[in-house]
């Protein structure tokens, strides 16, 4: 069945009441019937929940061959604590048939790679795919389809009961013998537990892994005790100094940070910069880089933000100090600034992800975003994106909250270069839709600025204001004058990943690519 981004959906993924990508608001008003939590009953007094080992731990909480297990992924590259999860379950205890449901999977976790290619590992359902997990997720050799959620689509398929989580491993900077744990507190810290701290409400066993235990009770706590069946204590649960990556710094590239100034004057010239607007940037360099030249035109201007929403850096905090940003809701920390200041800053508040993304509910935080600026791998024509498949046609990406908050947003810019090394950035179809053209509003280049023509209104503001644009076909045909049009990629039936929306329709699928013969 084609869908509304012109993605042909196999009809037999179309079961079980799944629907096709019908458009951003489609399901807007529908009634979703939550999972009803499983949860035991502890009556007796219990001294401590501290287990010696983390085998233990799973054989106290009942691990089986065919179960679902979770980590989140909050330390980034710098995360033991899901392939210790996984070691435990395939080595020591010697289980099959599992599925990994991860808040997203990367370099960090590579030996789940390994134990897909042995069939051990079966099924994945995660927010991000990287490294060579990715690689042999698009070579075809997991049992089963990858699902990719967005940081919304995740939780709203947990609370539907479309994902049911057997044991929830939650790494914690900090921990008492109970298991109130915080992400804060300890040897490696890494902030906001807004990605795990949803697991522990719907999974039928939470264990918290911690390598800082302090006395009872450890309060403020990101997971309350209530939810916690084992603690336990390792040498580390990561590095934290791998937290920050190169994609996620403050970029001083002069290409860069152009594109980063001429998004700052599009969100000045529109009716919606005005006090109290809210704001999210993502992860890339150039987005990030917006932060900087947003502060001039507030001072300029007068006004103040009143929440800055998603992952936070250390820009969003400083912002935030100086007066500018009035609340900062945060979902996770991109560096040790952010870290730091996470807790110790009135008004910097720590949100699930449910709470921030999740079309399921009753109203998430990305509803009352003003402006979002995003990053991309490509853009097409019809302005949809692409940010988890490379020009390969490998998985090598995550959503994250970028379907979410372009969705959600009034106006969603997304800021790219035109051309990363010998491929075209803007293109005639992307390789896989992340992000539905829908939800997609300004596009900012180093070779010019395009307007959705879905928004007229925004295309005014930007003539009232002098900023020149241009139809994104020329900038589709720069690209190509540049670098050359690509050759259309050779794809096998098989189905190797399933790409739903954020409300839980199909946005697109990944198949195997065709080897290349010589």
């Amino acid at each position: 069945m084609i869908n509304a981004v012109k993605r042909d959906i196999p009809d037999y993924l179309l079961k079980n009441g799944k629907e096709v990508y019908q458009g951003k608001n489609h399901m807007d008003g529908k009634f979703v019937r939550k999972a009803s939590v499983r949860n035991r009953m502890c009556v007796k007094s219990q001294e401590s929940k501290i287990v010696p080992s983390l085998k233990e731990a799973f054989v106290q909480c009942g691990a089986h061959d065919g179960m679902t297990f979770s980590f989140h992924t909050e330390l980034r590259n710098g995360d033991y604590v899901g392939a210790m999860a996984a070691r435990t379950l395939v080595e020591e205890l010697g289980l099959k048939d599992l599925t990994v449901a991860a808040t997203s999977l990367g370099q960090a976790q590579d030996v789940i790679a390994d134990y897909i290619e042995e069939g051990k590992i079966v099924g994945v359902q995660t927010s991000g795919v990287r490294g060579r997990i990715g690689e042999v997720i698009s070579e075809g050799k997991l049992a089963t389809p990858a699902v990719i959620r967005s940081h919304g689509g995740r939780p709203r398929a947990v609370e539907a009961g479309e994902v049911h989580i057997d044991v929830a491993v939650l790494a914690a900077a900090s921990s008492d013998c109970c298991g109130n744990a915080s992400g804060v507190g300890g040897k490696n810290n890494f902030g906001s537990m807004g990605f795990g701290s949803h697991d522990s409400h719907y999974a039928d066993y939470t264990i918290i892994v911690t390598d800082t235990l302090v006395p009872f009770p450890n309060l403020p706590s990101s997971v309350s005790a209530i939810d916690v069946d084992a603690v336990v204590v390792v040498e580390n649960i990561g590095d934290a100094n791998l937290i920050s990556t190169k994609e996620a710094r403050m970029t001083d590239n002069p290409r860069e940070l152009m594109m980063a100034e001429h998004a700052a004057s599009v969100i000045a010239a529109t009716p919606y910069f005005k006090d109290g607007f809210s704001f999210q940037t993502g992860v890339g360099g150039p987005s990030l880089a917006v932060n900087r030249f947003l502060e001039e035109h507030m001072r300029e201007k007068g006004i103040t933000m009143s929440f800055a929403l998603g992952g936070t850096s250390k820009s969003v905090c400083d912002l935030m100090d100086k007066g500018l940003v009035r609340h900062i809701l945060d979902t996770q920390d991109f560096d040790e600034g952010a870290i730091r200041h996470i807790f110790s800053k009135p008004g910097h508040h720590e949100i699930s992800l449910s709470e921030y993304a999740n079309a399921g509910n009753k109203g998430a935080y990305v509803n009352k975003l003003d402006y979002v600026v995003l990053s991309a791998l490509e853009i097409d024509t019809d302005f949809n994106v692409n940010v988890i498949t490379g020009s390969d046609g490998v998985l090598r990406g995550a959503p994250g909250g970028h379907p979410d908050t372009a969705a959600g947003s009034k106006c969603c810019i997304i800021v790219t270069p035109l051309t990363r090394g010998r491929m075209a950035t803007v293109c005639e179809k992307v390789v896989t839709v992340t992000t539905p053209g829908d939800c997609v509003d300004v596009l900012v280049t180093d070779y010019g600025i395009a307007v959705n023509p879905l928004r007229p209104d925004l295309a005014k503001c930007l003539d009232d204001a002098g900023i020149a644009h241009v139809g994104i076909n020329a900038l589709k045909e720069k690209a190509y004058s540049l670098v050359g049009r690509p050759d259309d990629l050779k794809w096998e039936d098989k189905v190797v990943a399933i790409v739903e929306s954020r409300d839980g329709t199909l946005l697109d699928v990944v198949r195997k690519i065709k080897p290349v013969t010589v």
